[in-house]
């Protein structure tokens, strides 16, 4: 006598006792233990893709492993994070380009609103997180070698001949803009708002760049390891990070007496998590930087945090600044993006690369 079991779309042969019945047990377990596999490869096969800026590779790569651990912890699947870092403007070109991002955190809002544009990201991006969508903070300060052998103490020694400045392209880097606005914003305080005295300053620096990379960590490296330049000019936390990693008694900081509030934003990428199915782990990511626990690596990674309960936990680590926004100085980011850093704009004005 033979019958069929069916289990999970499959069918199998049942032989009647005493073999058959042996043989059948023997087939539903193998079957079980199959079935079981491939649930547990539909768990784990989320993933999703964090498009990035060039200084925040080792915040998310502590982040990406809390995030897993929180995931699985409320849902019981794996999940996977995989990242790419770049210039920030050169990552928002990629994802318009076809990089499937699922989240961009990028460091500048204009390259989110760029996607925008397109269609990628939801017009009301800014809206759908708290702070405008930006989960933690930073400023724009000096890096100078040990002693500050050049004694560069504000802005106005950045405009002296014997004063070498790195810093990365503001046409690829956001680093680079929030540099170029800060430089610019507090000429504009000094010279009672001539912005041609602001122009005559900035342009002075760009002039004495030996290099312009295309992002942050390169302008990092030319500064740290091949020595070049007097000062670089940089994010707080990249500072603060390149302190940490090179010791004790190479590099000191230089907070100048004003700077720009640098608020990088993130978001979700609407076109690629509505195709692939990770809206839900897309969302949940870019919470997960609001939480406790989020907020705790961001400082962690030398980000001012917007949590005030968590930024109070680690005042010490973040002197008081004096900061301006970019509204302001400059208005909205449209008109920065096209008088300053657009194809023919003040930028391509004053710089003519070596």
């Amino acid at each position: 006598m033979r019958g069929r079991a069916t289990k999970g779309g499959l069918s199998l042969a049942v032989v009647s006792a005493p073999r058959g019945r042996l043989v059948g047990r023997l087939l539903l377990a193998a079957l079980s233990v199959i079935s079981a596999s491939l649930s547990h490869a539909r768990a784990a096969d989320v993933t999703i893709l964090n498009v990035s800026y060039d200084p925040t590779r080792e915040f998310y790569t502590a982040f990406n492993k809390a995030f897993a651990e929180h995931w699985r912890e409320a849902t019981g699947e794996q999940i996977t994070v995989e990242q790419s870092h770049g210039g920030s403007g050169a990552q928002a070109r990629a994802v318009m380009n076809g990089l499937d991002a699922d989240v961009v955190t990028l460091g500048i809002a204009s390259d989110i609103d760029a996607l925008a544009k397109t269609g990628l990201v939801a017009k009301n991006w800014q809206g759908r997180l708290p702070n405008d969508s930006c989960p933690y903070m930073s400023t724009v300060v000096f890096l100078v070698r040990n002693g500050n052998p050049k004694r560069i103490r504000d802005w106005d020694d950045l405009a002296r001949q014997d004063v070498a400045v790195i810093t990365p392209n503001p046409k690829t880097s956001s680093g680079g803009r929030w540099s170029f606005l800060a430089a610019w914003g507090w000429a504009l305080d000094h010279w009672g708002g001539d912005q041609g005295k602001a122009q005559g300053f900035v342009s002075g620096i760009y002039k004495r760049s030996p290099v312009l990379e295309a992002g942050a960590r390169g302008a990092t490296i030319d500064f740290t390891r091949r020595g070049l330049g007097d000062v670089l000019l940089t994010w707080e936390n990249e500072a603060m990070l390149a302190m940490h990693e090179s010791g004790i008694g190479k590099f000191e900081i230089v907070w100048p007496s004003e700077s720009i509030l640098a608020q990088p934003p993130v978001a979700m990428v609407d076109q690629t998590v509505g195709a692939r199915g990770t809206r839900g782990a897309a969302e949940a990511y870019l919470n997960f930087l609001y939480s406790d626990a989020g907020q705790e690596l961001a400082a962690e990674n030398f980000y001012r945090p917007s949590s005030q309960t968590v930024a109070a936990r680690h005042a010490d680590q973040f002197p008081p600044v004096k900061l301006f926004t970019v509204a302001d100085k400059f208005g909205s980011w449209d008109t920065v993006q096209s008088r300053y850093f657009a194809d023919g704009g003040i930028f391509d004005r004053i710089y003519a690369p070596r």
